[in-house]
């Protein structure tokens, strides 16, 4: 892979301390590759430099929402320290109800043949009701909550890509965190698949 990716190994220890301060039994994975999920979000941000130090840290595999913004909770303290916290997670991401013919066929994803499923759309949009609506442990609340509605598990046909939210919730979730939350940018692939990037709080 030509494009050079920096590990924050300092920044990983924090982020290690931290977790573990909150009762988390979080360690170091030494062999972890990047894949794409992880240096997507960071080549699109810095296409034509060496980008900042980064840090992934790890959903866990029973997907428990509370236990995800609890760990965002864990690490909100770096939002004052320079560091900017990346969800990189997906609104609709559903593999088994997208459409794959355009892919398959002429390697285009981003072909809408057809509008996305009323399922697709409805769930967007409670994602999105939920994080511009809400801050604070409200944020927190309206996005955990989201697990439970009726067209979650059509959205998200498994709960890895969901863990995201709720990180990045717990992680902007506080009561002194007021906002605004902006919805910065979107796009719909394969039919059915939203990704959707949202802004929360402010630069400083």
């Amino acid at each position: 892979m030509p494009y050079k990716l920096k590990p924050d190994l300092e920044g990983g220890q924090k982020v290690i301390d931290l977790l573990r301060g909150a009762g988390f039994k979080a360690t170091a994975n030494t062999k972890f590759d990047w894949i794409h999920d992880t240096f997507l979000i960071v080549i699109r941000m810095f296409p034509n430099c060496v980008p900042p130090p980064a840090v992934i840290v790890s959903a866990n595999s029973r997907y428990d929402p509370h236990f995800h913004c609890r760990m965002g909770a864990a690490l909100r303290p770096l939002r004052y320290d320079d560091t900017l916290i990346i969800g990189s997670g997906g609104t609709v991401h559903n593999l088994y109800r997208n459409h794959w013919t355009h892919m398959l066929r002429f390697c285009d994803n981003f072909a809408q043949p057809v509008p996305p499923d009323p399922w697709a759309l409805e769930f967007r949009q409670a994602l999105q009701d939920a994080v511009l609506n809400h801050t604070g442990p409200e944020l927190r609340r309206a996005v955990t909550r989201l697990m439970k509605h009726p067209r979650y598990r059509e959205a998200h046909g498994t709960d890895d890509h969901f863990m995201a939210n709720l990180f990045v919730a717990g992680a902007a979730g506080a009561p002194e965190d007021v906002g605004p939350n902006k919805l910065l940018a979107e796009c719909w692939e394969l039919v059915n698949m939203c990704n959707t990037q949202y802004q929360l709080g402010e630069w400083q």
